[in-house]
């Protein structure tokens, strides 16, 4: 949902030979305990990810009272730190030398501790006013860059825990059930804390309908919901270095002459399937993040659902969850093109929704958004396989283009977040957004009518057309070894 695909791909590592504890030296199998704390490992980056792209943009609006059109700012910066951070990881992880716990290990365990401190100031109300524009934007950056940084080796140890592929592919299977779980827990955990926070009863015990005062329990609220996510970064990490030993990477550099990434981009963003899948997804991708982030200020400020905030965001995450599966047999028995239309079920729920703004249909569109959430979450990252595989049929090129074709994927589809995000916060500032106020003009509720239904309608439609319209790739009927290895290194995330 943020979401926006979560957990870059990390260049190729070579796969080892030594033996870990854990692992059975007979056909590279992997204990259930080792699986499990992989999987927990991942959890702390999907429960604050889902947390803040349900609630972020609300915080810094009603109760930091930052104006839209620094709110668009910092929303832009984060973004575009963590995009950019994606290639910057991947050079200097990739030139880092083995430590005593690996050369991956001492990435994800160093940045744990750093990335909990700036999620928690990303929730702190300073004392001073004047640049609070500033703080928010500098942590939101830092949090955007460190978990990055922090998932680029760790997506990474699922190529060296073992040499097994089934082994791999098990891994990655509890790694994102573990994530989604995280997902779920984040934006309920945070919700549930903060509920009362913003609360039709807060108006109600209002003495000035329109006070814009923010009271110091709500900012405590927001700094104790923020503890307990970040709490989850020392406890899941410690789980991980308990159960996961990194293995010596032993072996021998891969045969073939590799590109240079921005060689790699070039020549990648000249192959045609691709290119639509790229473009395409930057609508459908952004349209998503704005459907997420602006369902809890149009449930405050644009209806009167604001005691159904937390079921509703439940109800989105726990219907993504259930419906990927489906999805993932929908795919496969009827096609990929078929299942992009899956990604329009929620447009006309969406105008529905902003023209009869009422508990029921809300449900129901929430439901429905997450089914469409799934698959916009899922899909791409079953084509990018076929692309990869077409593009290599037709170039022939050595080792690390896949990791280009992933790579520039997350980057440009987070960019994209960042634009969207960053323009429509922004639309909020000029429709004259009161900070705090429990009631809002009339042009701040037509625009959040707006932002709700008629933009990501657009975005969505426009970004299907160009994916239904661009070429087919032409995949292998063999060499299904190449298809498991892409797929291994795919990751989505719902937040």
């Amino acid at each position: 949902m943020s979401s926006v695909p979560h957990g870059p791909t990390p260049a190729p590592v070579a796969e080892p030979h030594a033996q870990e504890p854990g692992l059975d030296k007979r056909d590279g199998r992997l204990s259930v305990c080792t699986k499990v704390c992989y999987g927990i490992g991942g959890v702390p980056n999907q429960v604050a990810s889902s947390a803040s792209a349900f609630y972020l943009q609300l915080f810094l609006l009603d109760v930091a009272q930052i104006p839209a059109a620094q709110v668009s700012l910092a929303l832009f910066g984060g973004k575009v730190s963590g995009a950019v951070a994606d290639p910057v990881a991947g050079f200097f992880i990739n030139k880092s030398r083995r430590m005593g716990s690996g050369r991956l290990m001492p990435w994800v365990l160093g940045c744990m501790p750093l990335i909990a401190l700036a999620y928690f100031f990303l929730w702190f109300l300073p004392p001073f006013t004047s640049l609070r524009g500033l703080w928010y934007t500098s942590f939101y950056c830092l949090f955007q860059a460190l978990a990055t940084f922090f998932q680029v080796p760790y997506t990474a140890l699922t190529m060296i825990l073992t040499p097994s592929p089934r082994e791999r592919d098990s891994a990655t299977a509890y790694r994102m059930t573990m994530e989604m779980a995280g997902t779920l827990m984040g934006a309920t955990v945070h919700g549930l804390i903060v509920s009362s926070a913003h609360g039709s009863q807060r108006c109600e015990d209002s003495v000035h309908p329109r006070s814009t005062a923010v009271s110091p329990d709500v900012a405590h609220l927001y700094c104790i919901a923020a503890t307990v996510v970040a709490l989850t970064y020392p406890v899941c990490g410690s789980l991980l270095c308990l159960g996961v030993k990194e293995q010596p990477d032993t072996s021998a550099p891969a045969s073939g002459q590799g590109l240079s990434f921005f060689t790699g981009l070039a020549i990648t963003f000249r192959h045609p399937s691709y290119l639509s899948l790229v473009v395409s997804f930057l609508f459908i991708s952004a349209a998503v993040q704005v459907e997420q982030s602006y369902l809890v200020l149009f449930c405050t400020h644009a209806s009167k659902l604001q005691d159904h905030v937390q079921n509703l965001v439940l109800t989105i995450l726990v219907s993504a969850v259930l419906s990927t599966p489906l999805w993932e047999w929908f795919l496969q028995r009827f096609g990929k093109r078929s299942s992009a239309f899956g990604i329009c079920v929620m447009v006309p729920f969406s105008i529905l929704l902003a023209a009869v703004p009422s508990a029921p249909v809300a449900y129901v569109v929430a439901f429905v958004s997450g089914v469409s959430i799934a698959v916009s979450l899922l899909l791409p990252w079953s084509m990018l396989p076929d692309v990869v595989d077409d593009f290599q049929l037709k170039h022939r090129h050595g080792p690390g283009v896949e990791t280009i074709f992933y790579s520039s994927y997350v980057f440009f589809t987070k960019l994209s977040g960042a634009v969207a995000l960053g323009i429509s916060t922004l639309s909020l500032g000029f429709a004259g957004y009161e900070a705090g106020a429990c009631q809002q003009a009339e042009e701040v509720v037509v625009t959040l009518k707006v932002l709700i239904g008629a933009v990501p309608t657009c975005m969505i439609l426009i970004g299907l057309c160009i994916l239904l319209v661009g070429p087919t790739p032409k995949t292998p009927s063999q060499d299904t070894s190449s298809q498991l290895s892409l797929r291994r290194r795919t990751s989505y995330s719902l937040a």
